[in-house]
């Protein structure tokens, strides 16, 4: 049997070695039981441009895994900003400004402002760590699944993004795929755009392990423990979770039945020692 915990320390942290650095186990989710854990996660997509009814994620936690789920009758998360885009999403933040401003996390078009205002929520804003999701995606063409972090965007400049990965269904082959990984600086002028998508020989339809580990100096982006891409700059302020899955419907010549899904085995963050 897969054990999914990983081997616990003299002091009864989890923790992992790398090259020169040590890491200790902070934030974890195994998703055992049958409910989402809400003091981990917040089951809503970017709410402040649309609202936390609309946003609201489709999921199932059952078997020690999470499901994100786009499902038939679901309706698009944000029309008036991004049309019949749909999203099923988890995040470990949020923060915007007063109702009809401009003042929000991940402003994604100029069009956008507040719908609904929120209370700002820190469950888990991480500066600097290592990062693992073993998760696998699906194949079809009008989806995409993701991890990405995001400045908490308290401060303007506090926006870039890291993406630990991204797959489209339409890159998922049997023998390889393609994972967009890297940085974009969204608000953040010390950033520079820095994003590529690497191939690998893997079938990502089966589980696999995504991470990054993110320092002062640099993020390294990993596949199934092994780097693969490193990119020589780095956010300097906290970062919150984005896992996600995305529903592009005019993006596929046929369409594929529902619930289209993201699986989830774990997620865990670990910061230096």
């Amino acid at each position: 049997m897969r054990r999914k915990t990983p081997a616990r320390g003299p002091e009864g942290w989890s923790t992992i070695d790398t090259v020169g650095q040590r890491y200790q186990l902070v934030f974890e989710d195994e998703f055992d039981g049958t409910t989402l854990d809400t003091g981990k996660w917040l089951p809503h997509y970017l709410p402040q441009w649309s609202s936390r009814e609309r946003s609201a994620a489709r999921y199932r936690v059952a078997n020690g895994e999470l499901r994100l789920r786009i499902e038939q009758d679901q309706r698009p998360w944000c029309p008036e900003f991004d049309g019949a885009v749909k999203v099923s999403s988890l995040q470990t933040g949020v923060f915007s400004g007063p109702l009809g401003s401009r003042i929000g996390q991940h402003r994604f078009t100029d069009a956008a402002v507040v719908r609904e205002e929120q209370q700002p929520l820190r469950l888990f804003t991480p500066r600097y760590g290592r990062f693992e999701l073993r998760a696998k995606v699906g194949d079809d063409p009008a989806t995409m699944a993701a991890l990405w972090m995001i400045g908490f965007e308290d401060e303007p400049h506090r926006s870039a993004e890291i993406c630990v990965m991204e797959v489209f269904g339409r890159d998922v082959h049997p023998d390889r795929g393609t994972i967009g990984m890297g940085l974009h600086p969204f608000g953040d002028p010390a950033i520079t755009d820095d994003f590529a998508r690497v191939e690998v020989r893997a079938d990502l339809r089966e589980f696999h392990v995504y991470g990054a580990e993110w320092t002062p100096e640099h993020v390294v982006f990993h596949f199934d423990g092994h780097p693969v891409r490193t990119v020589a700059q780095s956010p300097d302020y906290p970062m919150q979770f984005m896992l996600n899955i995305y529903e592009f419907p005019h993006q596929a010549a046929e369409a594929r039945p529902h619930p289209k899904e993201f699986v989830v085995d774990w997620f865990r963050a670990y910061a230096l020692r």
